[in-house]
Parts: structure tokens; C-alpha cells; sequence
């Protein structure tokens, strides 16, 4: 799967990457570019419990394994929940589902639509399970056994969110899969996941990024190679990290328009121009983060693969979607790099929640 932005862009995938024939034809959609929405659910037949809507950092189009997800949602409006739960809930009922499903919604406007809906477990049922404290399995294991939800304790509805917030963020294992690029679309490359907890989402990103693995910098210098196409959306992100202090550092292209935008960069080479050149600046270990959108393809010749994969090599992060790099700026902003952790156990948060919810019987 690939998303493409033009006819030049589909014929290199399909030049280089897909295998078309009349057995295995190449089938096209419409992306809608969105918000990636994500519901668990219980149903029994005659109601729907909703465990949860979870919204996802990254924009439609990256894999739901490869996203950060929150909970609750923090971008979506009353109506568009309501919206989302309708769905859900007459989705389970016409499909006679009895038990677990998962079902996942881009967000465009106060559209929902539907991207698939599985009548199963997902691998955020563990999440949502500990983030709400219901025994999501249990549930729905007796109600694939003949009892319903009522006679559990439970109805039909939205559980209500939690008053803290929740995130689950991938784990990657670069370092490992040496011949992967690690630029995140469609298709999946995580190879595990962690949740973090705390009052607010720069906190509970924060803890879910370090439990990632993911070495948050405090400081120093960000290279910047963005696309032609994410330059707008780029710069007063880039400027942000900028007022934190970071010193950046860029390719030609980004650079200039860094420059028109009135925002300090150090120009680099690229990859065989003259001068130092960005790679031989990040085996120098004078780069702290990169962030890198892509532009033409994904082929390891190319310079992007090669920067990718020299940031993994060398420890750096590396964020290929301006929506982690935006959700990492609000972690720097809230200054907690750096800042010692306060460990509390799950049940403490579990025990914050609303006694009376008007769910449990």
C-alpha cells in the first residue's frame, strides 16, 4: 500500500515497487486526508458498549499499529463522538456481532467515515482495557457465550473517558531489521507497543515516548529535509523548535524557505554535493533529531532512505510525519525532558475514576 500525490508518484511505485499483473491488478482509492479515529466495542446483540474513542496523532494514512493513539480525544468535537458511537453501534447490530469489535474512522470536518470494521479483538483492547478498567475480554467472552451486557452489570453507551489521558505509542526495532526504511505509511512496522499515563497529553506522550525507547533531546541541533508539498505546514512548526532553542540545520530547499520565513538555518549538503554533506553531519554526532518527509520513493538509493537509516544507526529519533513532530514540540515545550518521573501505579489512576458512573451495576 502507498499513498501517491501524482501520476509521477504512481508510476514510480508501480515502476519499482508493486508487482502488477492481471492476477494481482493495482487497485486505486481516494485518500481523504483526516484525523484516524478508533473505536473498541461490546455488543450482545441488542447493545453496544463503547470502551473508547481513541484519536490518532498522526493523520490518516499511517498504519493504526504504527500511530500514537489518545485517550480521550483531544481535536474532536461533541458531535462528531456522538457521530463515531452511532455508527459503531449500528455497525455491531446489523453484523449480529456478539462480542469484541474494532472499528477504525478517518475524520474529515464533522464527517466520520468508515475505514473497516473488524468483528474482533484488536491490539488496542490490552490499552483501552487498563486506560478504562474494564475487563474488556472477560466481557466479551461471556457475551460470546450466550449472556448479555445488562446481565453483567453493563448497557449499551460510551464508557465515560477517563480524567487522565492515556497514550499508546509503537515500538520499532530498527536497529534489528537493517534493510527497512522507517519512514511510516500504510503498512505496518511496529513490533510491539507501550502506554503512558499522566494529568495531561504532553505528559502522558512523554512517558509513553521514553518507555518507547525513543531518546527525547532537550536541546541541540534538528536537521530538517522536508518535501516540497509539507514546506507551508513545516515552517512555523520548525519555528517553534527554534524558539526552544534548537539550532537547525537544513537541505537547500528547506533551508531557503526557512530563510523567506525569517527563521535562522544552518544550510548542509547533500548527500554528493560538495561541502560537508547532511550524512557526514550526523556520523559526526552533531545532529539531535532529524525530521525527514518524504518526497520520491522509498528505494534505498535514494538520499532519504539513506538519511533514515543513518539516524537509526546512529541513535538519533527520527519523525517522518510533521503530526509527531508537532505532538514532540508540545513535550519540549512543557519543558519535561530531563525532568525525573514520578512512578504511580495504574490502579491510582483507576481509583481517580467517577464511583457512580451510571454504567456498572
Amino acid at each position: 500500500m502507498e499513498i501517491v500525490h501524482d501520476s509521477g508518484e504512481l508510476d514510480d511505485y508501480l515502476t519499482f515497487t508493486a508487482v502488477v499483473s492481471p492476477d494481482h491488478p493495482a487497485l486505486v482509492d481516494r485518500y481523504v486526508e483526516g484525523r484516524e479515529v478508533e473505536v473498541d466495542a461490546i455488543a450482545d446483540g441488542s447493545e453496544v458498549l463503547v470502551a473508547g474513542v481513541m484519536e490518532h496523532v498522526e493523520r490518516a494514512g499511517v498504519h493504526s499499529g504504527d500511530s500514537i493513539a489518545v485517550n480521550p480525544p483531544r481535536n474532536l468535537s461533541r458531535a462528531v463522538i456522538d457521530r463515531v458511537v452511532d455508527h459503531t453501534t449500528r455497525m455491531a447490530l446489523a453484523l449480529g456481532v456478539r462480542g469484541l469489535i474494532n472499528v477504525q474512522f478517518v475524520v474529515a470536518g464533522d464527517e466520520a467515515y468508515v475505514i473497516e470494521a473488524n468483528p474482533r479483538s484488536s491490539r488496542t483492547v490490552p490499552f483501552l482495557s487498563k486506560v478504562t478498567g474494564l475487563p474488556l475480554v472477560g466481557l466479551a467472552t461471556r457475551v460470546a457465550l450466550g449472556r448479555d451486557l445488562r446481565s453483567l452489570g453493563y448497557r449499551g453507551g460510551l464508557w465515560p473517558a477517563p480524567p487522565y489521558v492515556a497514550v499508546k505509542a509503537p515500538v520499532f526495532s530498527w536497529s534489528k531489521l537493517t534493510t527497512v526504511d522507517t519512514s511510516l505509511g500504510p503498512e505496518m512496522k511496529s513490533t510491539g507497543e507501550v502506554m503512558g499515563l499522566d494529568r495531561d497529553f504532553a505528559g502522558a506522550l512523554y512517558r509513553a515516548l521514553v518507555a518507547a525507547g525513543v531518546r527525547v533531546p532537550a536541546g541541540g541541533t534538528i536537521l530538517a529535509t522536508v518535501a516540497d508539498r509539507d514546506k507551508a505546514a513545516a515552517l512555523p512548526l520548525l519555528g517553534r523548535f527554534a524558539d526552544l532553542g534548537f539550532q537547525l540545520m537544513a537541505t537547500a530547499g528547506t533551508a531557503g524557505a526557512l530563510a523567506a520565513a525569517k527563521i535562522r538555518a544552518t544550510r548542509v549538503s547533500k548527500i554528493g554535493e560538495a561541502g560537508p554533506n547532511l550524512l557526514e553531519e550526523i556520523q559526526a554526532g552533531r545532529v539531535d533529531l532529524v525530521i525527514n518527509t518524504l518526497t520520491k520513493g522509498k528505494r534505498p538509493e535514494r538520499d532519504g532512505f539513506r538519511i533514515r537509516r543513518a539516524a537509526v544507526e546512529y541513535g538519533l529519533p527520527c519523525l517522518t510525519s510533521l503530526d509527531t513532530a508537532a505532538a514532540l514540540a508540545e513535550v519540549l515545550e512543557a519543558g519535561l525532558p530531563g525532568r525525573p518521573f514520578a512512578p504511580r501505579a495504574l490502579q491510582d489512576y483507576l481509583n481517580e475514576k467517577r464511583v457512580d458512573d451510571g454504567f456498572a451495576g
